[in-house]
């Protein structure tokens, strides 16, 4: 991470968190073996960063039929397996 910020600018301020904070954001810096300011930089960032548009999904189109092919049992899954293995099986039911 070094190196990408080796070109900007480094801003020094001081900030006020609770005690209890600072003790886990310590812990976590030596557990990853960062600094402290770093742990802060990268949870800044993670606030920062805009949230993700949650898009709907298409509706998938649904086509006229009576279901599965004749023979096809949804609910056996060692059949559905010997049938997907077999493709002159799947040709035969359709």
């Amino acid at each position: 991470m070094r190196s990408q910020r080796a070109t900007l600018i480094d801003v020094r301020t001081t900030i006020r968190i609770d005690d209890g904070l600072y003790r886990k954001v310590k812990e976590r810096a030596a557990r990853n073996g960062m600094t402290v300011g770093e742990v802060i930089e990268n949870a800044l960032r993670d606030a920062l960063r805009p949230a993700r548009r949650t898009t709907p999904v298409d509706e998938l189109p649904v086509f006229g039929g009576s279901g599965t092919y004749p023979g096809v049992d949804l609910t056996d899954t060692a059949s559905l397996r010997d049938l997907m293995d077999e493709e002159s099986a799947l040709d035969a039911l359709r």
